[in-house]
């Protein structure tokens, strides 16, 4: 029997660190909540309403809050992979990528699943021709970009957490001062094709952050916070860097896909301001009412990530059908509706989370050392799935559609096999586990 949230608050040991959980679900849940105010649909079909309105383009900078979730995710990596290091015998590797894997894939392998099945029916019955049709399956899909990095890092935790051990500091400057390079590259000497490698160094910086506040090395937050700050609006403002730290339809450079340095100073500045915040933070999360609303809102934050685009959609496609106009994006009678349409995501969102929580369940029983060379070939082949799939979305899989991830086309069957084979490689890759006994 799965325990209850309260029951799982009431046996949190008094050394978690509890101001960690409460970012990791505030960090999505803003995340949401920014995508549903974005997907601004009218009667000419789908924009974005930052593209709408540009003047709301600096909230990017309070609201693009990935990084902390990445950040939040090197902590919790180093904490579970020193852990299984201390508790099984042999090379972990194997475990640690299953482990990590679990909670993460399942629900996101059956939200592609449910949503296939979609479009392969809607396909068939040509009904993706409607301008919120066509929309919905190429867009559905593109959250899922922040999966395959976030398996990118969990495949880079054991080394980088062994340069981190051995260097500290130096690793994450190490990273910063790739990033930056590859700016160079890109926007000075035109080098093709090298802006794709700040996918790793950005966010893997950015991670990197997480180790040194597992290990207590972030003692200055604030000065991190001016420096990130400082650099992202000195790249901004003399750099070839936008405005927005979100992509925007049509932008010859986005700060998001490839990420920039102007990024990764942006993520600077977010670590070190929920950093300043840390005290106050962790004294109210550590309130029994408040404690159990957060473990609650973890245990379904995944699921709740992977399907509130869906719950949006789904209200605009009823507003729709109940033949209720849709006024122009960002007009007084469209700001007037938003708060009904959140209120109604939100419940659709609900809906949703229970239908499918069980797949983000833990799963009992653990696994010890493996095959570490099988496991990185699994966690690579998801990633490129998963990535592959978030750049194809589900339109025209009738029609062979595919898009190009950095040099390769892809079609979505094949990112979906290329995820699947993946997984099922990274959960055969781990032995049972045997504990480590003390004697």
């Amino acid at each position: 029997m799965t325990a209850t949230a309260s029951e799982m608050a009431a046996a949190t040991p008094a050394t978690r660190d509890r101001y960690v959980d409460l970012l990791r679900v505030a960090s999505l849940a803003t995340v949401v909540l920014g995508h549903w105010l974005m997907a601004a649909v009218g009667p000419d079909g789908m924009g974005n309403l930052l593209g709408i309105v540009p003047d709301l383009q600096p909230l990017t900078w309070a609201f693009q809050v990935m990084p902390v979730f990445f950040f939040v995710g090197g902590f919790s990596h180093a904490l579970s992979y020193r852990s299984l290091t201390r508790t099984t015998d042999g090379p972990v590797y194997a475990a640690f990528l299953r482990a990590r894997l679990q909670r993460l894939l399942r629900p996101t392998l059956v939200f592609v699943g449910v949503w296939t099945a979609c479009a392969l029916v809607v396909q068939l019955a040509g009904a993706d021709r409607g301008p919120l049709a066509g929309a919905a399956l190429r867009l559905v899909t593109q959250p899922l970009w922040f999966v395959g990095i976030y398996l990118a890092m969990v495949a880079f935790t054991p080394p980088l957490l062994t340069l981190h051990e051995r260097h500290g500091w130096a690793a994450f400057a190490a990273l910063a001062g790739a990033a930056a390079l590859t700016d160079v590259l890109r926007f000075a000497l035109g080098v093709p094709y090298v802006e794709f490698l700040n996918f790793a160094f950005v966010w893997l910086a950015v991670h990197q952050l997480g180790f040194l506040r597992a290990d207590g090395r972030l003692t200055r937050p604030a000065v991190l916070a001016a420096a990130g700050l400082a650099g992202a609006a000195l790249l901004v403002a003399y750099g070839p860097y936008p405005l927005s730290m979100v992509g925007m339809p049509g932008e010859k450079v986005s700060n998001m896909a490839p990420p920039t340095l102007a990024l990764l100073c942006h993520g600077m500045w977010l670590v070190g301001a929920v950093q300043l915040l840390a005290r106050p933070a962790a004294a109210w999360v550590a309130r029994p009412r408040v404690w159990r609303g957060v473990v609650a809102a973890n245990g379904i934050a995944m699921t709740a990530f992977l399907w509130h685009l869906t719950a949006m959609l789904a209200v605009y496609a009823g507003q729709m059908g109940l033949g209720l106009a849709l006024p122009e994006p960002a007009g007084a009678a469209w700001w007037a509706q938003v708060p009904v349409r959140l209120l109604l995501a939100a419940a659709l969102t609900g809906v949703l989370v229970a239908a499918f929580r069980r797949f983000e369940a833990p799963v009992r029983g653990g696994a010890g050392a493996g095959s570490g060379p099988r496991a990185a070939l699994g966690i690579t082949l998801c990633l490129l799935g998963i990535l592959g799939l978030s750049t194809t979305g589900l339109g025209g899989l009738l029609e062979g559609h595919s898009a190009t991830l950095i040099v390769l086309p892809v079609t979505a069957p094949a990112a979906i096999a290329m995820a699947l084979g993946g997984w099922l490689l990274v959960e055969r890759s781990a032995s049972p586990r045997r504990v480590r006994l003390r004697g």
